[in-house]
């Protein structure tokens, strides 16, 4: 399982495929639980002494476990993708693209009254990255710190600018032991989207914290 990674300078020969190897591991595990409790839950000889109560019940509990599977295996589809394919890399202006981010998930925010505070520069450099890739790793990290939030807290996000261009997610109150098995995947496969564009991803539970660093585009104009 995988709890929290350190900052990476360069990943050793080899670490890509093993980090790969482990998350469809990882994903294959988390997807067993629900097939283990439909496999069961659904047993011939047990349905037919049922009320047409109980398989009502029955049938809104196997409902949930099937959106379980699915989201497990969206994930480990998205594995596969990421490992398979190299990304479109080109130089991109940060800033509005974290702002669709903020933009597109505020309300989601507010509803459960969570504050969601940014702090950005004036102005960035562009940053090599992959567009679709980026915007999925930072959506689903505001989304799991969404997720590990309370009513009052603050999610901060802030993006600085210095030899690399870096954006960090954090709520300093939200201290978590451990993460369930869809928010562990949803992490994963946020820094393997990160990492496929030769970026760096770390985040860390006590308190949440997630870092991301790019590397600014060398030349060209932004896309």
């Amino acid at each position: 399982m995988i709890s929290k990674t350190e900052p990476r300078e360069k990943l050793p020969p080899g670490a890509a495929s093993e980090i790969f190897r482990s998350n469809l591991s990882q994903g294959l595990h988390a997807a067993a639980q629900p097939l283990t409790l439909l496999r069961a839950s659904l047993c011939k000889s047990q349905v037919n002494q049922m009320s047409k109560g109980e398989l009502r019940g029955l049938a809104a509990s196997s409902a949930l476990q099937v959106e379980r599977v699915c989201s497990f295996f969206k994930c480990l589809q998205q594995f596969v993708i990421t490992d398979s394919i190299n990304p479109r890399l080109s130089a991109t202006p940060i800033l509005p693209l974290l702002a669709y981010v903020i933009d597109g998930i505020k309300l989601l925010y507010e509803k459960d009254g969570v504050f969601l505070r940014s702090r950005v520069p004036d102005t960035c450099k562009p940053v090599l990255i992959d567009r679709t890739r980026t915007l999925q790793a930072l959506s689903s990290v505001l989304l799991i710190a969404h997720g590990l939030s309370h009513a009052q807290d603050t999610v901060e996000v802030i993006a600085s600018s210095s030899d690399v261009v870096r954006i960090v997610v954090r709520n300093v109150k939200s201290v978590v032991d451990a993460v369930n098995a869809e928010t562990n995947l949803s992490m994963a496969l946020a820094e393997a989207n990160i990492r496929s564009q030769q970026a760096k991803f770390s985040w860390n539970l006590h308190p949440f914290s997630v870092q991301i660093e790019f590397q600014k585009a060398p030349f060209g104009r932004p896309s």
